[in-house]
């Protein structure tokens, strides 16, 4: 079963640490990610960018809207996300519990599935 491990994290935490320290947790997810890999479990990882280069899209009838960010109601982003294929849904669980992105955001899990479900 596919999964998808999103890393929700604080508006504005990425700017609130330094050169240094953003670097040693990037190194820790890669290497999470480099052992999920060679274990089999990883699709495809990819850290998103800030949400001042996002931009909504809503289209109502004829009308569309396009708000960029930053979202200033926005209090939680997206700012990344592993895609994994799972045995189950508490293998999944326990993969989100060892991502080192659980001590900073909170990891969401997600199963995927059809979209016109």
């Amino acid at each position: 079963m596919a999964y998808a491990l999103l890393i929700v994290e604080p508006v504005g935490q990425r700017q609130s640490r330094t050169e240094t320290e953003g670097r040693v947790l990037y190194d820790r997810m890669l290497r999470f990610s480099a052992d999920l890999k060679a274990r089999g479990l990883l699709t495809m990882s990819q850290s998103l960018v800030s949400e001042r280069a996002a931009s909504r899209v809503h289209v109502n009838g004829n009308q569309t809207t396009i708000v960029d960010g930053p979202f200033a109601e926005a209090k939680e982003m997206v700012g990344g996300f592993l895609l994994l294929t799972c045995e189950s849904r508490d293998q999944a669980i326990a993969l989100a519990q060892e991502c080192p992105a659980a001590t900073w955001a909170t990891v969401e899990v997600r199963e995927l599935g059809p979209c016109f479900i």
